[in-house]
């Protein structure tokens, strides 16, 4: 059994912000492997978020983010269990984080369920145009649309974009390493993106 250091210990706390003891227990139970020990955690955070997702979030913040230049504008509401972690550090920098994303990654939806069925409709549409001028067979074409049209909601809804600081990481992902880290149900709640000359 490998002995965990100090150094061990320091390093996994820098890389998932988990507390001491949680990362003592995750390098113990790795044998000291600090990648191995990273999934570890995030798989306990995954377990302890998933219990907290249906507690009431009814405290929260309104945070902004204005692009160098004033040309975008971006307005997010996210909601936690208490005032007091809506004050913390982590909590203001998680919303910084989404609203810088939501500023550079443009997500028209939270989640899938919030995107329009009118837009729907037109990209379906869209897709069926070009699938049939490529020539591709007649029976092939609602599938291959289906798969289209779930590939755009992964890239148009916030919560299944890949975060923009580290795109193996979903914006869900993050918000469950947030919620597992702060310990309580944290929600993206709604947004707004202005950008001069939109719509």
């Amino acid at each position: 059994m490998a002995e965990i250091s100090a150094v061990m210990v320091k390093d996994l706390r820098a890389k998932t912000g988990a507390g001491i003891m949680d990362c003592k227990q995750a390098l113990a139970e790795t044998d000291g492997d600090l990648e191995k020990a990273v999934d570890f955690l995030r798989k306990k955070g995954l377990a302890s978020a998933a219990k907290k997702s249906g507690r009431s979030t009814s405290e929260g913040r309104v945070t902004s983010y204005i692009h160098t230049g004033g040309r975008i504008g971006v307005l997010v509401e996210i909601n936690c269990e208490t005032d007091f972690v809506a004050n913390t550090d982590d909590f203001i920098e998680f919303g910084k984080n989404i609203a810088m994303h939501i500023a550079a990654a443009s997500p028209v939806a939270l989640q899938a369920e919030d995107v329009s069925a009118d837009l729907l409709n037109r990209e379906r549409e869209i897709y069926k145009a070009q699938i049939l001028e490529e020539g591709k067979p007649a029976n092939m074409v609602d599938k291959i649309v289906e798969g289209k049209i779930n590939k755009f909601l992964k890239e148009c809804c916030l919560l299944s974009q890949p975060y923009i600081r580290d795109p193996q990481k979903s914006i869900s992902d993050i918000l469950t390493d947030t919620i597992a880290r702060i310990g309580e149900n944290i929600q993206i709640r709604r947004f707004t993106r202005f950008q001069v000359g939109g719509e």
